[in-house]
């Protein structure tokens, strides 16, 4: 895996950890999922790409 080994992983997450903070982990990580799904979706040919309004997006509507 390109040379990446388990030290060399857990400095990148202390390093994304003091960047980001732990509190948009899970908000990045979610983001990071979609994005990729996505990416695939659109690799296979399919012309959906799932577009869904966040939390912040709803409560602003109302």
């Amino acid at each position: 895996m390109f040379g990446f080994g388990m030290p060399e992983l857990i400095v990148i997450l202390v390093i994304v950890l003091v960047v980001f903070g732990a509190g948009r982990l899970p908000e990045i990580g979610g983001a990071l999922g979609k994005s990729i799904r996505n990416f695939k979706r659109a690799a296979d040919g399919k012309d959906e790409i799932e577009i869904k309004p966040g939390k912040g997006d709803e409560e602003k509507k109302a």
